[in-house]
């Protein structure tokens, strides 16, 4: 990981607050910034790609991309480290990307039209392609997953206290995941959760219209799903979407 530290002037600022003079239009900072995390934005669309990524390639481009976008989108009163986020977005974008060339990839048309014609090492590239998507789609949401194990434990919380404490019925589940929402919604409760890892229930009693008693037996599981939602989890929250 590349230093999360610049010298501008005697004094040190972190990463994090040069992004924040950035984002306040800074654009000398903005361009160097860009040009030192070069490195950073091949090793980590190469890290998808499975195959080494240099400034020339497609998938860099995608990457350099998704670091700007990361930039723009950086929300510093998260506490999360910008390289952190970056390396989400770089990753997202770029298997995306792999996905849409796997859904383009189709067989030539003359292959369709007659069948005595068909290549067989065209239409096994074709499938392979698709099948490497597949492949870093799968490994993307492992890596989600442990991360969002990795976040859970900040909180105390791990995944067999999830299977022990998620509410049973469908309504119970419901009412967690809106309370769960309405915090993530509120900034100064959201700030608070994220800071202090503990769910602020006196504070969210008095914007939910669910007891106090019916929040502390769902503790665990409103902070999971306010977890999620705060983070960037880009299959988890597809999953929930499912479910609500």
């Amino acid at each position: 990981m590349l230093s999360l530290l610049f010298k501008i002037g005697k004094k040190e600022k972190s990463l994090e607050a040069i992004i924040g003079e950035i984002q306040n239009g800074n654009s000398q900072l903005h361009y160097k910034i860009i040009k030192k995390y070069h490195p950073f934005i091949a090793k980590t669309v190469s890290s998808v790609c499975k195959r080494y990524i240099d400034e020339t390639d497609d998938e860099f481009s995608i990457g350099l991309i998704a670091f700007n976008d990361a930039i723009e989108k950086f929300e510093r009163e998260k506490g999360r480290s910008f390289l952190a986020f970056a390396e989400i977005i770089i990753k997202r974008r770029v298997i995306d990307y792999i996905r849409k060339q796997a859904r383009n990839k189709s067989i030539p048309y003359d292959l369709h039209e007659r069948e005595n014609d068909v290549r067989p090492h065209t239409l096994e590239s074709h499938l392979s392609f698709e099948e490497y998507g597949k492949q870093v789609e799968q490994e993307r949401r492992i890596e989600e997953i442990e991360q969002y194990k990795q976040e859970l434990k900040t909180f105390g919380l791990t995944f067999q206290d999830l299977v022990n404490q998620s509410p049973k019925h469908a309504d119970a589940r419901q009412n967690a995941i809106t309370v769960a929402k309405v915090l993530v919604d509120h900034e100064e409760l959201r700030a608070s959760l994220l800071a202090k890892k503990q769910l602020p229930i006196k504070q969210l009693e008095k914007q939910v219209k669910v007891s106090r008693k019916t929040i502390e037996r769902n503790r665990k599981y409103i902070i999971a799903i306010s977890v999620i939602l705060t983070g960037d989890y880009l299959f988890l929250k597809e999953y929930l979407k499912e479910v609500i």
